[in-house]
């Protein structure tokens, strides 16, 4: 099992590190840095360099690249190891690598599409939301694997009060991140509010803008509110896995980074670098809350 682990947990860091690089290809601007042609890159598999949105647009589509083929390795080495305990059947990582390759392959077409669409908006949160959900499957891989605590988890057991808290924590990270991409396409929106932690309507900004960046605001500070709550009452039980502690204690770290870096991204005029951190954390509150639920899931199961 200790290569599918070592597998899961390179998917799972190549995937989280597409997720934030394609963060930055929308924030600067080079989401068609290759133009409408694809896998090619302006009609070149390795195109001349002479803009920067083409090498940031080249090094996504590299980074794609490295996630389809960390995946299908993945896949084909539980597919080899499927008589092994843990591997085949239901709970398994092998299903779990299976849905991980066919959802990674359809991240990729909608790729392409979004391209061939010049990047519009819902082509755009779709794509978007789609590699947020592929994420998600292969951290259940890598816990099914045993990694990133999910051996311990399943060995020391929990409670169902756990998985449903974290588990709620988890709905409300994936709302809050695909709302966050859905605000930085929606036209006007990621400028509707120029105040914090209230909107303040920016001058000339529609109404339509306002509420959707307020909607966000309010389901990340629900979010916020719930991930501390949740982080400070698990660590009080004796009953819960040190894992899923760990992981709700990550994930509340992150949710407070993220108040720290929002607050800062608003209030310096939505500075690119505070945008691009902002969108790292977020992605990364996600994978921490998700991880929680799941390692809570695991141990409740084997108690």
């Amino acid at each position: 099992m200790s290569t599918l682990r070592r597998l899961s947990t390179t998917s799972v860091t190549l995937t989280y590190l597409h997720l934030v690089f394609g963060g930055f290809v929308r924030i600067s601007g080079s989401g068609m840095g290759c133009g409408t042609s694809w896998p090619r890159c302006n009609g070149s598999w390795i195109p001349p360099f002479d803009q920067p949105t083409v090498l940031i647009e080249y090094t996504h589509r590299l980074l794609a690249l490295l996630v389809v083929i960390s995946i299908a390795w993945l896949a084909f080495a539980a597919r080899q190891r499927r008589d092994e305990p843990g591997v085949g059947g239901a709970g398994g990582v092998l299903r779990a690598s299976v849905t991980a390759l066919i959802l990674v392959v359809a991240v990729a077409l909608l790729g392409m599409a979004t391209v061939k669409l010049g990047n519009r908006p819902v082509a755009t949160v779709a794509h978007w939301t789609l590699a947020m959900t592929l994420l998600g499957v292969v951290i259940a891989t890598a816990v099914r694997a045993g990694a990133l605590g999910g051996e311990s988890a399943r060995s020391q057991g929990g409670t169902p009060r756990a998985m449903r808290s974290l588990g709620a924590g988890a709905a409300l990270a994936f709302i809050a991140v695909v709302m966050g991409g859905l605000v930085a396409k929606f036209p006007g929106a990621s400028v509707a509010c120029t105040s914090f932690p209230l909107c303040g309507r920016a001058t000339g900004a529609s109404h339509a803008a306002a509420d959707l960046q307020l909607t966000h605001r309010v389901i990340a500070y629900l979010l916020f509110f719930h991930v501390i709550g949740v982080a400070m009452a698990i660590s009080r039980r004796a009953s819960e896995a040190a894992a899923v502690k760990r992981a709700a204690k990550i994930a509340a770290g992150l949710v407070l980074l993220q108040l720290a870096v929002g607050a800062a991204m608003i209030m310096s005029g939505l500075r690119a670098p505070l945008r691009s951190a902002h969108e790292a954390v977020g992605v990364g509150v996600w994978l921490a809350m998700f991880l929680a639920a799941y390692l809570a899931r695991r141990a409740d199961s084997a108690s």
